[in-house]
């Protein structure tokens, strides 16, 4: 299907070995990852998958002068040990003829015919390559609004979000996936009220998109003194009408309560932390909102396996400190790498050298620290790991600039010092990637010990931490495993000792105020954005949900989305086509944050 680059045909020491994978981890990557030839069948190892990448991002180091195999040997060996893994398109692509290494994608959309269809036929080229994209409608005039150049009026922002979510649905990413978008609309927008009843009112419209409602600063200034806020229409910039934001708030949660959909952004949040606020305003991001990025920006993801840092029941800090920084250098090298499909996504790349290095496996380490994730002290340890993470991504990426130069839009830039990229952490889901590193996904809490992934037709899914301290406390059986399977909770399971217990906490056993903190966490440290699922029980109840998106103002997140079980758009380790398809780092559509 895809060739080699002629420069990377070559022999590997067979000595130099990867860890074993499980066969979860075997499953994902012969059907998504292995390269295949022309009928299909697999032609490469995951061994040599992890020699393919390496080679390719290491070749990145002769434009500096650096040491080739030396850096080919060190990514060989952080990868192929899983200790860190990069996102999907990285391992699908690099040392291929497609060559396309970025995740992440946002795109303007103006108001007009040409702008909307240049943005579609980009969106297919993109999601053909491997990644996902992101939009603001918030420019596109009202729904029944004049149009002059035909006397007619315009169908509006959601009319035209379905052409794209028609687009995408015949496209799978690089042929193994179908790709996934986010659609934003501004809460100023006249058609917000339609925007976010859409699935409600449709439960099979828009699949290949999550939403999310962006406030402002305006709105939340209008909510806290009791006011109306305006409503204006785009094209005019004229004020239609006002809106009582309580009710607009009202209307989010009712639907997120339903459906999953909409999140919500805080843009003001966002734009307080813009990097680059000289190239202009964020107004979207990335599929599961861990990366908000201006229109033609990209993003190149990566995940620090944490359960692949302790030490006994301690970190090993030195050990995470040098992953950081051959993260960042690997991460960097492969902006070098990478191909865009568009040329104005490769001069705003250029320009900003925007990075999300983050992590998966925090239940795993927490569990090796003894640490509840339910607990003060998760939330504390929280603070401190990405502290540590964000202070020395920074520290790689200073080094950077001084061997390589800083991103060319750093002199106008909110960075004190130089730097060679304008960011350089992000949390991503972690979808796919966590499934191949055998460890918990993104910094969520697992979903349970036993279950089914409904993704690939059924993954068996078993946590080996759980299965390796149930057998040296001597509780393990097979009955037991066969019992646990497909539950939610292990808290009601006599057979479990009560400190065992506490370590294996489930996303239905975390309350959504703990949920919260933890993201909290992170984002404090964190440049770009923090993808995490707040899960709500059944019995969860509206105001529940609205209280949710108005703690997580207070918390200075910088998005939302909540998630209730029994809510009618997919469950996210239940059926759906789109998490069916989309693996890396959007494994599923409905639930994210940012």
């Amino acid at each position: 299907m895809w060739g080699l680059r002629p420069h990377l045909k070559r022999m590997h020491d067979p000595s130099r070995a990867m860890v074993s994978l499980d066969s979860v981890a075997e499953t994902v990557l012969h059907r998504r990852y292995l390269r295949q030839d022309e009928d299909g069948t697999v032609i490469e190892t995951p061994d040599e998958m992890f020699h393919r990448v390496a080679a390719d991002l290491a070749t990145a180091e002769a434009t500096f002068g650096g040491d080739v195999d030396a850096t080919e040997e060190r990514f060989y060996e952080a990868i192929s040990n899983l200790d860190f893994l990069p996102s999907s398109p990285v391992l699908m692509n690099a040392g291929t003829e497609l060559q396309q290494l970025a995740a992440c994608f946002v795109l303007p959309v103006e108001d007009s015919i040409e702008s909307i269809f240049t943005a579609v036929k980009q969106t297919a080229l993109i999601h053909q390559s491997g990644g996902g994209t992101g939009f603001s409608f918030s420019h596109l005039r009202p729904e029944g609004d004049v149009v002059k150049k035909t006397g007619g009026v315009a169908s509006g922002p959601v009319s035209f979000m379905k052409i794209f979510d028609a687009a995408t649905e015949q496209i799978k990413q690089g042929g193994r996936r179908r790709g996934a978008n986010m659609g934003v609309l501004e809460v100023t927008h006249p058609d917000v009220e339609e925007f976010i009843a859409i699935k409600s009112d449709d439960g099979d419209v828009l699949r290949n998109f999550n939403l999310s409602v962006a406030t402002t600063a305006e709105f939340w200034e209008a909510y806290a003194s009791g006011d109306a806020y305006e409503v204006v229409n785009p094209r005019t910039d004229a004020v239609v009408r006002r809106a009582d934001p309580d009710t607009i708030l009202d209307h989010v949660a009712e639907a997120a309560w339903e459906t999953g959909d909409p999140g919500m952004l805080f843009l003001d949040t966002i734009n307080e932390h813009n990097p680059t606020p000289q190239l202009g305003r964020i107004e979207a991001t990335n599929p599961c909102g861990e990366v908000p990025e201006l229109p033609y920006e990209a993003c190149i993801l990566g995940s620090i396996n944490l359960g692949r840092h302790t030490d006994g029941e301690e970190v090993d800090w030195e050990k995470l400190r040098e992953t950081i920084h051959l993260g960042v250098r690997f991460l960097d090298d492969a902006i070098e790498m990478s191909t865009f499909p568009v040329s104005d996504i490769e001069e705003m790349v250029t320009k900003t050298r925007r990075l999300g290095l983050g992590v998966m496996g925090l239940q795993d380490m927490l569990v090796d620290l003894q640490i509840p994730y339910f607990s003060e002290d998760a939330v504390d340890f929280a603070d401190e790991l990405m502290a540590f993470i964000h202070e020395h991504s920074w520290a790689a990426s200073r080094q950077l600039a001084d061997e390589r130069e800083p991103f060319p839009a750093w002199e106008d830039s909110i960075r004190e010092e130089p730097m060679r990229n304008a960011t350089t952490t992000s949390i991503a889901p972690t979808g796919s990637i966590s499934l191949i590193a055998g460890c918990s996904a993104g910094i969520e809490p697992i979903y349970n010990v036993a279950y089914t992934k409904q993704v690939m037709g059924g993954l068996e899914m078993v946590n080996d931490r759980f299965v390796d301290i149930a057998t040296e406390r001597g509780f393990y059986s097979g009955e037991l495993m066969e019992d646990l399977h497909g539950r939610t909770t292990i808290q009601d399971v006599e057979a479990i000792p009560d400190d065992v217990k506490l370590l294996f906490q489930t996303a239905h056993d975390v309350p959504a105020d703990h949920h919260l903190r933890v993201q909290a966490a992170f984002q404090k440290h964190v440049d770009n954005a923090v993808s995490k699922t707040v899960n709500l029980p059944q019995s969860a109840s509206v105001e529940d949900v609205k209280e949710v998106f108005l703690s997580a103002r207070d918390l200075d997140i910088k998005g939302i989305t909540v998630f209730r079980s029994g809510a009618t758009s997919e469950q996210v380790l239940g059926e759906s086509p789109l998490k069916e398809e989309c693996v890396g780092e959007c494994d599923y559509v409905a639930p994210r944050q940012e």
